[in-house]
């Protein structure tokens, strides 16, 4: 028997031999060059001229039964999917020889079999239950029983299938640092496409990613500072004028103090200070703190808090902002985060001395200890000063400790984690000897002194917040040659601590986070706008952002900063928006596998069609259209929550409503200002355009403000066989809402310079003239700001946007005058145009009804940029809107030029116009869109007349008609008139033109 079994053992063993021996090489090189191809299609989309990956065969085991292939990292690149991956394994099995046609093949690269590598999110769900189950797969989960920050001043639900108590650790890439052997400030990437990478990738974070996080209900900490305002208002318990309190408050321990205007190595605010302390109650509070500040100037402006954490805290101390919309409520929970700046949210204050915050000592549990520290407002200056090290100083000269001069949001990680209290040993590991590395090294030290103490990291002191994830959002340097697009690529690492997170979770979890949020991005770009998308691969690498967290991390390098096919479109914000959405998507979707959910809802897009009018009894009804999102079908809103203004307060906390509509009542004689958002399940979406009404109480009739002006774009951009680049003397493109990342415009657009080395002579190489300031964009605001002015004249008005008109919800016949808003609307491309143009200043659905209400007697005054040339950009080919401007604007267009001085003034003698002078913006602003170029008019017919001139070069500025259908049209945007008596001047008279007949 013993011979028996022996013999079959050795047959067994021969047969497996020569089964491996007849894999030959011919064989696996043509695996090997199969499985290239397949991996070098996906991360090149069918681009023409892909970026190639080798992947080679570096060893088989084969029977007859099992044939496995061990393939290099470049096989690792590819998103595994069930689907794919059996059509991988299906294409290898066919290559092999006819006796192993039926053996499974088990493909491995990166040390696991392929199969392994298919994130969480992406498994049958019931199988990958069954392996928590048995406790053969652990997953990263890191529970509180509160989270860090609630607030429950809001009309919006709980997001019970979207973020809702997770904690998310994200930082833009690098920021401005102390070169210490060059004894200066600098950037840690070059100035080029009009930015650089310290401030690009922000334009993702701050204005998109972060919130659209929090709209889903996350709580997400920044090791860089979050607000853009420059004034920053400090309020300490330590300062008498700024801190009152009642009831038995008692010392606490240390906390923040403000006692320096500079700091330097080692010196730590939140060690300077003193904190105080109550004991907590159920019911009515019997005690409160309150912090007061002198606000600079009215804006918008971060509200954090500081408090120290002790055993006995409470996990719901109610703090209220008390800011021009009102009063917000939040509840925090003081067991973690003390000792740092927690973030509030941001808040329109007014300017003088007010107050800003108080705090009770109110929560669900008594006898706990609510503490009370500071009050932070505002993003203000850094104020970490350094100097060389003492290896660098040179003999005999003096060195002064000197801050960067800059925003604080300017400035990398380690300053502001210095400010922020953290330890010297997170913000600085390499002992103040080398800024550059102790920038990103601290990015990653800390996300374990946030992680410390909580569920996955019990063992090290921290703040015991419970972290789920960190992202790293950068920008990569590299050019290709010709046109092409060097695309995305994802980093991540596994092997550290033997691959294991604390508490067993496998660090392959950070693989399942990098492919998700990484395939989102680049399928989202190439089903919307540019099919040639490069997706780069997934690199395992040990990367210090990605080796050193202790929670799943992932590197984000979204595109090429260097190179223009990528910048084409990196410099729209529809882009910017896009792809934040899809790296919200992408986290949703791999932590909702994280903690078992298999299904998820994404927050709904921002409504449309937005329309704010009179009903007959006087009251105001607003009405809306959800836009639907053909990415994501989850995408469904279940209700509305609609926010109001009044006057110049700012917004308050919304009231909910599950129809696309909701009637109001108003006050006469104030502003009374309306903005939408969508909810579902997955949470809350941006606010759409916002809108206005104002009832007069002695009115001399009525006028409808329609908001044509919808644009967001990047600049215009140029591509020929010698130049590339954008062209802001054309048009500067519209930022959404504002501009934080633009440093100035290009100056090198020689192609033949795109290898240079040199920075200030590099292809894309730009000025640097506005690299700390914030650039005024679409603000989505202006039916308020004409409508101020309309009011001013004595007019009540209602408001729309130019789209609820073209679609018939709102008829113009009712309006004694229409006031349409173009300005900087154009037609225009999105990257180098594959798909339709946006953005057209009057499409033929808006052609249709404003032709018949001039036709019927009406008034219209409409002003913008672009006014004429856009709508005579096709006239050859389309005469259609040569007719239009005509016979209905009763003008024509002379030229459109540069804006020059931006001074225009009154030449008509008509008696409605009074004499004088205006100005409307040509300069880079934070409070106000620049126009570039603006349209010179003709008069057409002859009861038109020119009314304004531009002072530059006495091109006709505006012109009117006096005939039935009067017209006013203007070739700059009235909203840039930056002196409110001048707009009032201007809205008044031209109201009085055109509804001279009618107040007869």
């Amino acid at each position: 028997m013993k011979n028996r079994l022996l013999y079959l053992l050795i047959f067994i063993f021969a047969l497996s031999g020569a089964s491996a021996a007849e894999i030959g090489p011919a064989t696996r090189a043509e695996i090997a060059r199969t499985l290239s191809r397949i991996v070098s299609r996906e991360v090149s989309g069918g681009y023409q001229k892909p970026e190639p990956i080798t992947v080679r065969v570096q060893g088989v085991k084969a029977s007859r039964r099992t044939v496995r292939i061990y393939a290099s990292i470049g096989l690792s690149y590819y998103p595994f999917r069930e689907a794919n991956t059996r059509a991988m394994r299906d294409s290898v099995r066919a290559l092999l020889p006819a006796e192993f046609r039926k053996a499974q093949v088990e493909l491995y690269t990166d040390n696991r079999e392929v199969s392994e590598l298919i994130p969480l999110a992406c498994r049958d769900a019931s199988q990958v239950r069954r392996l928590v189950e048995k406790r053969k797969l652990v997953l990263f989960t890191n529970r509180s029983e509160r989270p860090l920050v609630t607030r429950l001043s809001t009309a919006v639900p709980t997001p019970a299938a979207g973020l809702a108590g997770r904690h998310i650790a994200l930082w833009q890439s690098h920021g401005r640092y102390f070169d210490q052997p060059e004894n200066r400030w600098r950037w840690q990437r070059s100035a080029l496409w009009q930015t650089c990478e310290d401030l690009y990738t922000q334009s993702y974070v701050l204005p998109y990613l972060v919130p659209m996080l929090e709209n889903a209900g996350a709580c997400v900490l920044l090791p860089r500072e979050r607000d853009v305002q420059r004034h920053e208002v400090l309020a300490d318990n330590d300062a008498e004028r700024e801190y009152t309190e009642q009831g038995a408050w008692g010392p606490g321990g240390t906390g923040f103090a403000h006692r320096r205007q500079v700091y330097l190595t080692g010196e730590n605010p939140f060690r300077e200070g003193t904190t105080r302390r109550i004991r907590s109650v159920t019911h009515r509070p019997s005690g409160e703190a309150e912090w007061r500040a002198t606000i600079p100037e009215r804006g918008e402006y971060a509200v954090y808090v500081s408090y120290e954490s002790t055993p006995e805290s409470v996990d719901d101390a109610r703090y209220t902002v008390h800011h021009l919309g009102g009063e917000t409520e939040f509840a925090v929970n003081q067991t973690m985060g003390g000792g740092t700046w927690i973030y509030l949210g941001h808040f329109t204050f007014a300017p003088g001395r007010q107050r800003i915050v108080t705090l009770t000592n109110r929560s669900r549990r008594s006898g706990r200890l609510v503490s009370a520290d500071a009050v932070k407002v505002g993003g203000g200056f850094g104020n970490v000063a350094r100097t060389p090290v003492d290896s660098l100083r040179q003999p005999g000269r003096e060195y002064v400790a000197e801050t960067s001069g800059y925003p604080r949001f300017c400035e990398g990680a380690r300053y502001w984690l210095q400010w922020a209290g953290f330890p010297e040993e997170v913000y600085s590991p390499k002992h103040h000897k080398d800024d550059y590395k102790d920038d990103y090294m601290s990015r990653a030290h800390w996300v374990n002194a946030l992680l410390g103490g909580s569920e996955r990291l019990p063992d090290s002191t921290g703040l015991h917040i419970p972290l789920d994830m960190a992202l790293a959002f950068h920008s990569d340097a590299g050019v290709r040659d010709g046109d092409g697009i060097v695309g995305t690529l994802g980093i991540c690492y596994t092997r550290e601590h033997g691959g294991k997170f604390a508490g067993g979770a496998d660090r392959y979890r950070s693989r399942d986070l990098t492919d998700l949020v990484q395939t989102q991005v680049v399928e989202d770009i190439r089903r919307t706008c540019e099919p040639e998308w490069q997706r780069r691969g997934i690199w395992n690498r040990a990367y210090y952002e990605a080796r050193i967290p202790g929670v799943p991390t992932m590197l984000l390098e979204l595109l090429s900063h260097q190179n223009f096919a990528d910048m084409r479109l990196g410099q729209d914000p529809r882009f910017r928006f896009l792809v934040s959405r899809a790296v919200y998507k992408g986290i949703l979707r791999y932590i909702s596998s994280q903690y078992g959910l298999s299904e998820v809802t994404v927050q709904p897009l921002p409504v449309s069609s937005f329309a704010a009018e009179f009903t007959p009894d006087n009251r105001v009804r607003l009405s809306w259209q959800p836009t639907a999102d053909p990415l994501e079908p989850s995408a469904v809103p279940t209700a509305y929550v609609v926010y109001t203004r009044r006057d110049d307060g700012g917004f308050d906390n919304g009231r909910r409503t599950d129809r696309p509509e909701l009637t109001v009542e108003q006050e006469p004689g104030h502003v009374y200002s309306y903005r939408v958002t969508a909810v579902n399940d997955g949470g809350e979406s941006f606010p759409g355009e916002t809108l206005a009404v104002c009832r007069v109480a002695d009115e001399r009739g009525r006028v409808l403000v329609v908001n044509g002006f919808d644009r967001v774009s990047g600049p215009e951009s140029v591509r020929c066989d010698s130049l590339a680049g954008f062209r802001m003397d054309l048009d500067g493109g519209v930022p959404d809402r504002m501009d934080i990342s633009f440093i100035g415009p290009q100056r090198v657009f020689d192609v033949a310079q795109a290898r240079c080395n040199i920075d200030s002579i590099a292809l894309g190489a730009c000025d640097r003239s506005y690299e700390t300031d914030v650039i005024a964009g679409n603000t989505f605001d202006y039916a308020a700001l004409h409508g101020r002015s309309v009011a001013a004249a004595g007019y009540s008005f209602c408001s729309a946007s130019a789209r609820a008109v073209e679609e018939g919800r709102v008829a113009l016949d009712g309006y004694d005058a229409v006031d349409l808003i173009l300005g900087k609307q154009r037609t225009t491309p999105l990257g180098r145009g594959l798909g339709d143009p946006s953005f057209e200043t009057f499409p033929k659905a808006l052609q249709i009804p404003l032709r018949r209400y001039l036709s019927g007697g009406g008034a219209l005054f409409v002003s913008g940029s672009y006014v004429l040339s856009d709508l005579l950009k096709n006239a050859a080919a389309d005469p259609s809107g040569r007719a239009f401007a005509e016979e209905v604007l009763r003008c024509r267009l002379d030229t459109c030029r540069e804006s020059g001085t931006g001074r225009i003034r009154v030449v008509t003698a008509h008696p409605d116009f009074s004499r004088g002078e205006y100005r409307f913006n040509t300069a880079y602003r934070p409070d106000c869109y620049v126009v570039e170029r603006r349209d010179a008019l003709l008069p057409a017919g002859d009861e038109a007349f020119s009314v304004m001139r531009y002072d530059d070069d006495g091109g006709t500025a505006a012109v009117a008609c006096g005939a039935a259908g009067r017209t006013f049209v203007a070739g700059f945007p009235f909203e840039t008139i930056r002196d409110g008596l001048q707009r009032d001047r201007l809205m008044r008279d031209v109201l009085a033109f055109l509804l001279k007949e009618q107040l007869k």
